[in-house]
């Protein structure tokens, strides 16, 4: 399985704000440059994000971003089937497939998802940001040198 660049981006928007520790507002600009990404594919993650909880934004001059909830309450597992969504990895149906009714290999799949995503809930965006100096250094040495 991969995971789509949209996932990535989502993950990478909450370590950094993890590591931030609220420190202040976050900004798409700052992001962009940070993991060389578009901000047009931030905005969207952005927004999602917003959505569904896990960050809080204020718009307007001094407007930004910044985690919503402590970071050790953020379990991979439901951030990723968030971001995913919880489709099937299998499409038996679009267009139907032939063997359909005796084929294993949706339950086999399943079965595996579900071991997958069982794994990722031991761990919480707090496992990925164990020393925020750390990370902060980095991507004050990397903005730095732009």
């Amino acid at each position: 399985m991969q995971l789509k660049k949209y996932t990535d981006y989502g993950l990478r928007v909450l370590i950094y704000l993890a590591a931030k520790q609220q420190t202040r507002l976050v900004t798409i600009d700052e992001l962009s440059k940070t993991f060389s990404a578009p901000r047009n594919h931030l905005n969207k993650v952005i927004h999602q994000l917003g959505k569904e909880g896990f960050i809080e934004t204020r718009r307007g001059k001094n407007g930004g971003f910044q985690i919503a909830m402590p970071a050790d309450e953020i379990r991979l597992d439901h951030l990723i089937r968030r971001l995913e969504g919880d489709e099937y990895w299998i499409d038996c149906h679009n267009p139907q497939c032939a063997i359909f009714p005796v084929c294993e290999l949706k339950h086999i799949i399943n079965e595996g998802k579900e071991v997958f995503y069982r794994h990722l809930s031991q761990y919480t965006i707090a496992s990925l940001v164990k020393k925020p100096e750390d990370i902060q250094i980095l991507w004050q040495t990397e903005l730095k040198s732009e």
